[in-house]
């Protein structure tokens, strides 16, 4: 028969007492509401939606129009073109998946959860896009001229 050897840290198991409830409690606080802040504030400052849009748009997005929307609530929200928070934009594409130039008209939507008293949808904006080269013009500021937006 083999003689078992005590752990190294025995010694320690037989000083430290068994916590309380109210100690155990506030261990799990102590780590859980730090957690929880800094969840909301990823959230609220537009880390997540930035990170999201890093992962799912690539070259092949650009011909998709539900991506490519998704794209723009991202970048017009980061850009500032725009007070209004992303699911308050309302997107009208003309054109298909096969155009590879479409334009686009940028609605601003009042009520039912997005500022504004009345429910109503305000023109803010158009867009060009070129799919080919990846890029977008925006008359955003001067109506009718239109100039490139960086994403």
């Amino acid at each position: 028969m083999t003689e078992q050897r005590p752990s190294r840290f025995a010694f320690l198991k037989q000083l430290r007492k068994p916590r309380s409830l109210k100690q155990h409690l506030i261990r799990r606080l102590i780590v859980v509401v730090p957690v929880f802040l800094l969840m909301v504030v990823i959230t609220r400052s537009g880390w997540l939606d930035n990170a999201y849009d890093r992962f799912t748009f690539g070259k092949m997005s650009w011909y998709d129009n539900t991506a490519l929307v998704e794209h723009l609530r991202t970048v017009i929200t980061n850009q500032g073109l725009t007070s209004l928070p992303r699911n308050c934009l309302v997107f009208i594409v003309n054109g298909d998946a096969s155009v590879n130039t479409p334009h686009m008209e940028v609605l601003g939507r009042q009520g039912h959860g997005c500022p504004g008293d009345k429910p109503a949808a305000d023109m803010l904006f158009s867009l060009r896009i070129d799919r080919a080269q990846h890029s977008i013009l925006t008359d955003a500021g001067s109506p009718g001229s239109f100039h490139p937006l960086t994403p």
